[in-house]
């Protein structure tokens, strides 16, 4: 169950599903869904989904349901699949990846599970 810390309302740069991972988009204030480990990832869209142009809510702080894209095992530091969903991060040796935060529980892909954030880098 999520207990989101801080909401802050940002501009949909494009479509964005319901708990996914996002990133900054091209301008200021926007957003878009991350769809690589290395995206500067920022937060999680709350349970709706938005088109371009919308004022989504984002959940830069605290526990965020998020998506599963993949088996996590609790515990894990979480990075961005292609379409935004979490995924194990697992850096290949000498690069880097983002990570959003760390998986309470542990799940399967399709799986909604809280995630407490904790933005970072991991290098493999």
């Amino acid at each position: 169950m999520s207990n989101p810390g801080l909401l802050k309302a940002h501009i949909a740069e494009g479509p964005l599903a319901k708990n996914r991972i996002v990133t900054h988009g091209a301008t200021d204030g926007s957003v878009k869904q991350a769809t690589a480990a290395t995206d500067p990832l920022l937060g999680a869209t709350e349970g709706f989904a938005y088109v371009a142009g919308d004022r989504p809510t984002i959940v830069r702080s605290g526990i965020a349901d998020i998506e599963y894209g993949g088996n996590v095992t609790r515990g894990q530091p979480l990075t961005a699949d292609a379409v935004g969903r979490a995924v194990a991060a697992a850096p290949a040796a000498g690069s880097n990846v983002r990570i959003i935060g760390f998986a309470d529980v542990s799940g399967v892909q399709g799986d909604i599970c809280p995630v407490s954030l904790a933005l970072g880098v991991m290098q493999g």
